[in-house]
């Protein structure tokens, strides 16, 4: 299938004709019209400083129901007796910030551009993105960052300064998402991190029925 290039108009073809990769199509921009009527539609840029702008819808699709979130018996312990603290929205830019710069195993760089990294603060002051938060002594540890739909929190980047304190934050987000009544969390791609944590695959089918 041919990947579909971008106009000004703010309109995505359909999901269903990604690539066998999920690469549905390429330009447009990072507006905040743009990025919300792509997530409505089950599609999300992922692309490199050197690159232009790639629009992706993979199938299968990486998610997690919240109520399958799985935390193993040493994980438990960690959270018990850790003086960890968790918040929300306390510091959006340096958790996005840090998932931009923190050095990652097996990887080369970042696909968080500058132009990205603007564009989801926007969205956090419009009150779209939010930073979940594991924090030690008035300093941030790690966390994570997305963009809450209806129904659907949409996970983009996670970091971690000192062991666990990525699951710490996720862990306790899971639970308040779960207050929320939010469905599903979509990871968008398999990583063994999120799989430990209860992560799986269901189609893109299913995947944009929550969205629905």
């Amino acid at each position: 299938m041919p990947v579909f290039e971008l106009n000004q108009s703010i309109q995505f073809p359909s999901p269903f004709l990604a690539e066998s990769d999920g690469l549905l199509a390429i330009g447009g921009d990072l507006s905040l019209e743009r990025l919300l009527t792509a997530y409505k539609h089950g599609i999300f840029p992922w692309y490199s400083e050197d690159e232009p702008i790639l629009w992706y819808s993979p199938d299968p699709r990486f998610v997690l129901f919240p109520s399958n979130l799985k935390v193993s018996k040493s994980m438990k312990q960690f959270l018990q007796k850790s003086n960890l603290e968790f918040k929300m929205n306390i510091s959006f830019e340096q958790v996005i910030h840090h998932c931009k710069t923190n050095q990652r195993k097996n990887q080369d760089g970042t696909w968080i551009t500058d132009e990205m990294e603007q564009a989801y603060i926007e969205l956090h002051q419009k009150g779209i993105a939010h930073s979940a938060e594991c924090w030690l002594d008035g300093e941030l540890k790690g966390g994570l960052y997305g963009i809450m739909l209806e129904k659907v929190f949409c996970g983009e980047s996670m970091f971690s300064l000192s062991p666990n304190c990525s699951k710490f934050a996720f862990i306790h987000f899971v639970n308040y998402l779960k207050t929320r009544s939010i469905q599903l969390i979509d990871c968008q791609v398999h990583t063994h991190h999120l799989e430990s944590l209860g992560a799986e695959m269901i189609s893109r089918k299913e995947y944009l029925k929550y969205l629905d």
